[in-house]
């Protein structure tokens, strides 16, 4: 397998994003390891506060929201997904499945040694995120979807999710950075375009961003459906506290928010948010206002 690594100098003075890069390597299910990037914020004793982006974005969305959770005595760790960020980036699209990506990032959480974490994740991340947190419920407390769904292929997408996923394998050159920008409600300056652009210097670093639509199982034969059946099927017996914290303004994953709060047990009792203004990608949006959901949640669901 052919593993790209964007240069470091690609994220140099990036907008409100100052953190230290930190670094683990993992094996990958064909041989071979694989580094990924992650920032580290917060005491190293604290509740820890596992975040996990999505789809073209990077770790560089949390940087309203870190310092959030900082201030109120957390730990916030958040992860590049193998393909994207600072973290190695495989140069096929056929080197990303499903499955690889749950499996890195069990790796990454076990060399990172989390233990009794929050999952909070948007898009992608969240659906990787709950796998994390079904697989591994030794490691993981409590959860907090955002803006996400998760699907098994057993029923229809909807038409946004099938425009998306034409156009995402047909738009060339793929505007990694305008794509995060069209997925928000507020305007996206240039520089943070920029900074969205920056893990990828040319389209050979691209694939994992290109494939992920495809990845998603909307088809009952999904290779993928199995073991998303099996995970929802764990959710469905999640008595630990879960919260949805959606926004208001997401064609592509509004109502599912209201799936999990009748489907997960934990959900029952817990105050959920619907964030005003935001779009798809919240956590550009009203990434602080973020913060605070998940730092109350935290605290008024003591371990």
């Amino acid at each position: 397998m052919k593993v790209l690594r964007t240069p470091d100098e690609r994220f140099d003075d990036l907008p409100g994003f100052g953190y230290e890069p930190n670094y683990v390597e993992v094996d990958d299910t064909e041989g071979g390891r694989l580094r990924i990037h992650y920032v580290d914020a917060g005491p190293p004793d604290a509740e820890t506060v596992l975040l996990l982006h999505g789809e073209p974005t990077w770790g560089y969305m949390f940087r309203t929201m870190i310092p959030v959770l900082v201030a109120a005595g957390l730990r916030a760790v958040a992860p590049d997904l193998v393909g994207f960020g600072r973290s190695d980036k495989p140069a096929e699209t056929s080197d990303y499945t499903y499955e690889r990506h749950v499996t890195w990032m069990e790796s990454f959480v076990e060399a990172v040694g989390l233990e009794g974490a929050t999952i909070a994740g948007q898009d992608w991340g969240g659906i990787i995120g709950l796998q994390l947190a079904v697989r591994h419920p030794d490691r993981f407390t409590r959860i907090v979807a955002s803006n996400h769904g998760f699907p098994t292929g057993d029923r229809a997408p909807t038409d946004a999710f099938l425009a998306w996923l034409e156009y995402s394998q047909t738009v060339d050159p793929f505007p990694a950075g305008q794509i995060v920008a069209n997925g928000c409600a507020l305007p996206m300056a240039p520089e943070v375009v920029a900074a969205y652009d920056a893990p990828f210097p040319d389209e050979s670093h691209k694939a994992g961003a290109r494939i992920f639509p495809v990845l998603v199982p909307i088809r009952p034969d999904d290779p993928a459906s199995p073991s998303a059946r099996r995970a929802l099927e764990l959710l469905k017996a999640w008595e630990r506290p879960f919260l949805t914290a959606f926004s208001d303004g997401d064609p592509v994953t509004a109502g599912a928010d209201t799936m999990f709060q009748a489907t997960v047990p934990g959900a029952k009792g817990q105050r959920h948010a619907v964030i005003a203004g935001g779009g798809h990608n919240l956590h550009e949006d009203a990434g602080t206002e973020l913060g605070r959901v998940v730092a109350e949640f935290i605290a008024a669901n003591p371990r």
